[in-house]
């Protein structure tokens, strides 16, 4: 099915980083676009059918993992990710028209766009209390309300562009400015996309017993295996207290011999393991692969283990039993 004729749900409202992301999946621009007011309500309308796909953050470059989507993929009805898109990370301060630097006492945005913009705020805001938005252009948006509680907000240059009512106080005020934020594009179950050579696999892998070596069981999986990985992450699962699930991706797609052997390992030991999805990388690295973990070496291996019992099934265990053999 064409793009263009997909409805897309992403973390909104219009003018979010997400959407950004969103934007660079072709046809995406053409298409219905939802906004949601949070990770899960983008999540639950692939969920009950009303978007075919949503767009949603998984990790930043600064802060890590996206809690809110780790979390949200971990449980409920399951999800494949199918895309992932990367996007560089610039930061504006901005206030409705007339308001200065000086007047500015306390300023809203996401939580992981203040977390790398701290280094700014304490040069030239350091008295300036954050205020918590569910996301930058939401923070932004809301310096347009009439009871607004707060004086500034932190957003993309793209919302501060597109809204004539407020101007830029300060630009760049990113602490990095090579800040790189991933999203993902999550659908319903179905065909994966194809292998590349340049591919990704993410599973969730509750943690069945936590007892010494239960770690390193789960990544044995994949060291054995010669599959890299280039995310880890521990959440609680809400249980109880000590109770977590691993959130991880890992170089390689379910086609490849060595991830497909690696995931039925981990399956052996945690039964819940949740497969999130193979899709291409987005900066299309190549997995490097050992001549030893190739599909070559795999299939040799299967044969010569085949090859150990040439006859009838049976008939050489039987004569091994006998004691006249």
């Amino acid at each position: 099915m064409p793009a263009s004729t997909l409805t897309y749900a992403f973390l909104g409202p219009v003018g979010t980083f997400t959407e950004a992301a969103l934007l660079q999946v072709p046809g995406a621009a053409h298409a219905s676009r939802v906004p949601a007011s949070n990770v899960n309500a983008a999540l639950d309308k692939v969920r009950d059918g009303s978007a075919d796909a949503a767009m949603v953050p998984i990790e930043n470059s600064v802060e890590g993992g996206v809690t809110a989507t780790l979390d949200a993929i971990a449980t409920g009805e399951e999800l494949r990710i199918i895309r992932e898109v990367l996007v560089p990370i610039s930061f504006v301060l901005v206030a409705r028209v007339g308001v200065a630097l000086k007047d500015v006492r306390r300023v809203s945005t996401h939580g992981h766009a203040w977390a790398q913009c701290r280094l700014w705020m304490d040069a030239h805001l350091p008295d300036a209390e954050y205020v918590p938005g569910p996301s930058t252009a939401a923070a932004a948006m809301g310096l347009l309300e009439e009871d607004r509680h707060y004086d500034a907000a932190i957003c993309a240059p793209l919302v501060a562009r597109e809204q004539p009512g407020l101007a830029v106080l300060a630009e760049n005020i990113g602490d990095n400015p090579d800040a790189v934020t991933r999203f993902i594009l999550v659908s319903r179950p179905g065909s994966l996309p194809e292998r590349t050579g340049a591919d990704k696999t993410s599973v969730v892998v509750p943690l069945p017993e936590d007892r010494p070596g239960a770690l390193m069981e789960i990544l044995d999986q994949f060291a054995s295996r010669g599959v890299n990985l280039s995310r880890i992450e521990s959440r609680p699962t809400g249980q109880y207290l000590g109770h977590y699930f691993f959130s991880i991706d890992a170089d390689g797609h379910l086609g490849d011999a060595r991830v497909a052997d690696a995931l039925a390992g981990l399956h052996r030991i945690s039964p819940a393991t949740r497969f999130l999805g193979s899709y291409p990388r987005a900066d299309q690295q190549q997995a490097v692969v050992e001549p030893h973990t190739s599909d070559a070496a795999f299939r040799a291996a299967r044969a010569w283990v085949a090859g150990l019992q040439p006859g009838p099934a049976g008939v050489e265990s039987a004569s091994a039993a006998s004691p006249t053999a």
